[in-house]
């Protein structure tokens, strides 16, 4: 089940649902406007936020900007007719590619034999949809280059196209009053290939852009929101392993072994992972 949650005084946010892959959907509340961030895997995925935010008296939102092209953020974007959307121009451009496709059974599982669609987001797909499967592709009305700054009134919140392996077009919301970093998938390795990976340069160029921001909380879309601390530890983590898989030449063996004795202990599930998508990706 979903619950509603809200972080200082500005921004409320819905839990995600990993079943059907639901991710996390933020709101920014301004004196004068609103912003919602995402717009949600499904037309009752949008629905069932915007309803619930309405209970606790926040308006329906006067903007909604889409972090990345994926199904997941963008599926809702439909419910939201009377909003005007954002995203970056590499999303609009993706979406476009989109508009043609049919989300039958049989036209997703031919994409997965194809290899234009992976089989995790096909299942997920199915699970949200499994009776009416009226999908709509609606292309934002606004797409922007590299940054925008949106003041909603007595709060400020900076759009900013960053990239990274996860997908090229992903953009973070940096809610400046909040010390908020909304950050999407972006830091996420790249699960739309033969093999889920990293690359060394490009996730060292990313967290070079995401340290710049001064924020205290963290929200990675499909987990629940992060401390500074946390975020810095997962840097790091990264930032080692990345540094490991450049000495030892991608070799997953070295890279471990190495790394191992870096931290001196049992590595983590997560250290495992990150390891073996760092290799993938050399």
């Amino acid at each position: 089940m979903h619950s509603i949650n809200k972080i200082g005084e500005r921004f409320w946010y819905i839990t995600p649902i990993s079943v059907t892959d639901r991710p996390i959907l933020g709101m920014v509340v301004g004196n004068n406007k609103t912003l919602m961030i995402d717009a949600g895997n499904s037309e009752e995925h949008a629905k069932y936020f915007l309803r619930e935010l309405s209970n606790r008296g926040i308006s329906n939102p006067d903007m909604v900007v889409l972090t990345h092209w994926h199904w997941d953020h963008i599926f809702g974007l439909s419910a939201l007719s009377n909003t005007v959307s954002i995203a970056s121009k590499d999303t609009k451009i993706e979406m476009e590619k989109l508009i043609p496709y049919s989300w039958s059974d049989e036209a997703l599982d031919e994409r997965v034999k194809e290899g234009t669609e992976i089989e995790f987001c096909a299942i997920a797909i199915k699970e949200e949809f499994q009776e009416n499967r009226d999908i709509k592709i609606v292309l934002p009305d606004i797409a922007f280059g590299k940054r925008l700054e949106i003041d909603l009134g007595g709060i400020n919140c900076i759009v900013q196209h960053v990239g990274g392996d996860h997908a090229s077009d992903s953009v973070i919301v940096y809610i400046k009053e909040e010390k908020i970093l909304f950050l999407g998938d972006c830091f996420y390795p790249n699960i739309h290939s033969e093999k889920i990976h990293y690359t060394i340069e490009e996730s060292l160029r990313l967290l070079d852009e995401l340290e710049q921001f001064d924020a205290e909380t963290y929200i990675l879309s499909h987990q629940m929101p992060i401390s500074k601390s946390e975020f810095n530890e997962q840097a790091a983590m990264l930032r080692m392993i990345a540094k490991y898989t450049n000495i030892c030449g991608g070799d997953h063996q070295k890279i471990t072994r190495e790394y191992g004795k870096h931290v001196n202990r049992e590595l983590t599930e997560d250290e495992m992972d990150m390891i073996s998508d760092f290799a993938n990706g050399y």
